[in-house]
């Protein structure tokens, strides 16, 4: 007898605010930029595909081949399709780097 799973699927999940915006940060910190492109087309499908490519200014069809892995979207569309998601990027510094360097830095000051 097999068992028959349904597909995880993230975007079911993706359910409001907070969760969105902790996914979406978690992704942004990967090296790989595919992990962001494929968590913001995650966030697009859970909020609707055909309205967040409206709201960005977009064809569904552009949208999608933006977001696909392997693709280098220009900043601008990045851009476009975090304000129609109502998040935007932040900044931060890096703890973990700051940590590392300073001992270095301390060094210069004596």
């Amino acid at each position: 007898m097999k068992a028959n799973y349904a597909t995880f699927d993230v975007s079911d999940y993706l359910d409001n605010e907070e969760v969105i915006a902790e996914y979406l940060s978690a992704a942004a910190e990967d090296a790989n930029q595919d992990v962001l492109l494929a968590a913001l087309a995650n966030v697009a499908k859970a909020r609707g595909m055909a309205q967040v490519a409206k709201d960005a200014g977009l064809g569904r069809e552009s949208l999608y081949k933006a977001l696909s892995p392997g693709s280098h979207p220009r900043f601008e569309t990045v851009s476009a399709v975090l304000r129609a998601l109502n998040v935007h990027l932040a900044v931060v510094p890096n703890t973990d780097k700051a940590e590392e360097s300073e001992p270095e830095h301390a060094s210069h000051g004596a």
